[in-house]
């Protein structure tokens, strides 16, 4: 599986990043209530994202990983996702804003319906990575609709 390329990441992933400054803190703006059902659809439909990640037919494979530190909650994506017994294993792929506890690099593991989104590139167009979906309110109108002719499934 190829890992989340620079290009991409920034691309792709806005608000999440990749490395230097995290972007990935999108602390308002967007519907809350849009991003949980976000996330419940990412949960959801995870096992789509397991057949896909398993048949190896795409590229930029990541889930993202709800990560916390005391009181504070980041997501993070992992690139060079693996999948095996239930569990998701990839290296954090953002540096941190306000959590501590990880880095930009680390490896990290976590359950099948502890992510917040997956996503993946095939064909040039991106499928999952809904919780973005949400935060397209908070950017300029172009960059919004960049993402938005991305998307595989509006």
């Amino acid at each position: 599986m190829k890992a989340i390329l620079p290009t991409v990441c920034l691309i792709v992933l806005a608000f999440a990043g990749c490395s230097q400054q995290p972007d990935t803190l999108a602390t308002g703006g967007y519907d809350e209530a849009e991003m949980a059902a976000a996330t419940a659809r990412a949960i959801r439909e995870v096992d789509e994202f397991i057949a896909e990640l398993t048949a190896g037919d795409s590229e930029n494979y990541g889930v993202k990983a709800p990560i916390t530190d005391g009181e504070n909650t980041e997501h993070f994506w992992l690139v060079d996702v693996t999948y095996q017994d239930g569990q998701f294993s990839g290296t954090i792929g953002n540096d941190p804003g306000i959590v501590s506890n990880v880095k930009l690099g680390q490896p990290w593991t976590l359950g099948k319906t502890d992510i917040s989104d997956w996503m993946y590139i095939r064909d040039g167009k991106m499928y999952g990575n809904y919780t973005m979906r949400p935060l397209l309110d908070t950017m300029p109108q172009q960059k919004a609709d960049e993402f938005r002719a991305m998307f595989a499934n509006p």
